[in-house]
């Protein structure tokens, strides 16, 4: 896996618009927008139901920048973070598959650099635990 200094360096990111969290993740500064640049072009993939083998838009868009910049073109993916919805990460982690896919999975499911989604997740967890047990009655611990 290439450095993520390196990779913003060949998207023309210099590295104090960086804000790294070890070897393979950063957040990029909103100042990177005022390159100089002429705007690129933006290819949405959305609402698209993935097929039985588990295709579907991450792994859809992970292979089309793969070709973009495979035919010598500047590609730059941009994804969500996956939800991790009512099955918490079972079915998938929303990282693609075979050579198309996002790493680090691992961290991907665990919340990147453990911002917002870390602090719904846990407050979702705290209000069910609430819920269940006042609808259970069970007396306060």
């Amino acid at each position: 896996m290439r450095p993520i200094v390196d990779v913003a360096a060949s998207l023309g990111i210099p590295h104090n618009l960086l804000t790294l969290y070890g070897d393979d993740k950063a957040k990029v500064s909103v100042a990177a927008r005022d390159s100089g640049r002429p705007p690129g072009k933006l290819i949405l993939v959305s609402a698209m139901t993935p097929t039985d083998a588990g295709e579907g838009k991450t792994t859809v868009s992970i292979g089309l920048a793969q070709g973009l910049a495979r035919s010598g073109r500047k590609a730059c993916l941009a994804l969500r973070e996956p939800s991790l919805g009512p099955t918490f990460g079972m079915k998938g982690g929303a990282t693609g598959g075979g050579c198309a896919r996002v790493v680090p999975e691992d961290d991907i499911n665990l919340h990147f650099t453990g911002d917002f989604h870390a602090v719904s997740a846990a407050h979702n967890l705290l209000a069910a635990l609430l819920d269940n047990q006042i609808q259970h009655g069970t007396p306060w611990a």
